[in-house]
């Protein structure tokens, strides 16, 4: 289970297992939902295609095994890419695409089920990301240039682009209010039902009942956490939320943080940037205006300006967000 989950009519909800996580899809007009799925299905094949570390056939592994020169890549692959860029940019290189050789170098080269038993080996030493200036991009001749040594991972940013454009196309095609999910990357898109859709969030993201409920009327809601992708590297205990500055795993000081945005992609790279700032991470987003739900790794909860607070948690807001 996800850290957010839909709670809805079992009647207009579709879930499967893709991308390595469970994926939701929710429509206001049951009788649709049958090609809402296929058209659902349709966008996570493509985006695994496209940007999956883990196929050798995918057109990222492609582009990382030519790393030291410029290659010609998709609209697609290239899309994914330039958001990536967006998102590194954005949050000052907090959630940074270079880190794709540092998250193998940990043990996460594999599928992760995989990867859970634990992997030998040791923590490499610290040592900055290349960084996502580093990464050319010629956008009229979709040429995409990554230095010799380095490799992108578009995990941070490629699997809430795919539940952005699932969205976006169920609506445009179908006509209804939709809700995808893609592991508790949320986006939402046309008319929704009274008081929006309603999505559970939880304190961890292996939880199979939610701790709070928020309803979800338009943009994007995404949980980043580092409870469930964390496994041994020899004796040492690691997570898969890399800190670009050192290559390492972030140091831990939330377990879960959930943000609202105006995309799924915006709402996913804050959440992501926040378990990389640790305690700044508060500010950061108040500064930014973006409402977040924080849960430390003692399980206290804490919350940023906006998101919608249980009365019995007023007090916790007022005294911890400053």
């Amino acid at each position: 289970m996800s850290a957010a989950s839909v709670r809805t009519d079992t009647q207009r909800v579709y879930r499967t297992h893709a991308l390595g996580t469970i994926a939701e899809l929710v429509v206001t007009e049951g009788e649709v939902l049958f090609a809402a799925s296929e058209l659902l299905h349709r966008e996570l094949e493509r985006i695994d295609r496209l940007a999956s570390r883990f196929r050798d056939d995918s057109e990222l592994s492609r582009l990382n095994a030519g790393a030291g020169t410029e290659m010609h890549v998709s609209a697609g692959l290239f899309e994914a890419i330039e958001v990536a860029l967006a998102m590194a940019e954005a949050t000052v290189g907090l959630v940074d695409p270079t880190v794709g050789l540092a998250i193998g170098r940990l043990g996460y080269d594999r599928d992760f089920s995989e990867v859970l038993p634990g992997v030998d080996g040791d923590l490499p030493p610290a040592v900055a990301a290349p960084g996502w200036r580093a990464v050319s991009v010629d956008a009229e001749r979709r040429l995409v240039g990554i230095p010799e040594g380095a490799a992108l991972d578009l995990g941070a940013t490629a699997k809430a682009l795919a539940s952005d454009r699932a969205a976006t196309t169920i609506h445009r095609h179908l006509g209804c209010g939709v809700l995808v999910s893609l592991g508790g990357d949320v986006s939402v898109a046309g008319p929704v039902p009274e008081g929006g859709f309603a999505v559970g969030v939880a304190d961890t993201c292996t939880s199979p009942t939610a701790d709070e409920g928020v309803g979800i009327s338009s943009g994007g809601l995404a949980s980043s956490g580092i409870g469930v992708r964390q496994w041994r590297l020899g004796t040492h205990r690691v997570h898969h939320i890399v800190d670009p500055a050192t290559c390492l795993p972030a140091v831990p000081c939330w377990r879960t943080v959930s943000t609202t945005a105006a995309t799924c992609v915006q709402a996913n790279a804050a959440s992501t940037a926040a378990i990389v700032l640790g305690q700044r991470a508060l500010a950061w987003l108040e500064d930014l205006g973006l409402p977040a739900r924080l849960v430390r790794v003692d399980g206290s909860v804490t919350y940023t300006t906006g998101w919608p607070v249980p009365e019995s948690h007023h007090r916790v807001r007022e005294t911890s967000t400053r």
